[in-house]
């Protein structure tokens, strides 16, 4: 089966490594969007052979980074031809603030998501205080003070991006079989 793949932006290397802890727990492979809100053919390919897609970038005043944006815009090309309908689709984000308004950049990828008529995977089961500490039911959301560095992101935000990964090859593998 081909593996799980992670597209995200990352503007200062936080979400790079959100990205990078939810990648390891799909086991998936790894795509950045660049500056310009670019990437390769190649990495289009990768995820329309893909049979999950994980979503990720910065909540910026409210929303998905433009670069992500972009990205997203783009995929309309995808969404002509069906080529990501009935995909396992999630999402994750990190910001500054507790808050951050990351609600709406996971509600940005759900919404994305669906009109691609794909499959959403959300978090399963409640905060512990660590894993999880932010109580997102819809989707990774970390946090980190705007002045840190991505080194400092709290190693339960962390685990839960892994713990994430994890669940959305599950339920991949699970709807595939």
């Amino acid at each position: 089966m081909t593996s799980t793949a992670v597209i995200y932006h990352s503007g200062y290397g936080h979400t790079q490594r959100v990205a990078q802890f939810v990648a390891e727990g799909a086991q998936a492979q790894l795509i950045a969007i660049d500056a310009d809100g670019l990437i390769s053919e190649a990495d289009w390919a990768v995820l329309d052979a893909a049979p999950a897609i994980v979503f990720g970038a910065p909540t910026y005043m409210g929303m998905v980074s433009w670069q992500f944006k972009k990205f997203a815009d783009a995929s309309s090309k995808r969404w002509y031809s069906s080529a990501w309908k009935d995909k396992v689709a999630g999402g994750f984000t990190i910001s500054a603030n507790l808050s951050g308004d990351k609600l709406s950049t996971l509600q940005y990828f759900m919404t994305l998501s669906m009109q691609h008529g794909m499959v959403w995977v959300g978090m399963a089961g409640m905060s512990d205080g660590n894993l999880n500490r932010l109580g997102s039911n819809s989707g990774v959301m970390a946090q980190v003070g705007s002045t840190s560095p991505a080194a400092d992101i709290p190693q339960g935000d962390l685990d839960t991006a892994k713990a994430y990964g994890e669940r959305v090859r599950h339920i991949a593998q699970r709807l595939s079989a």
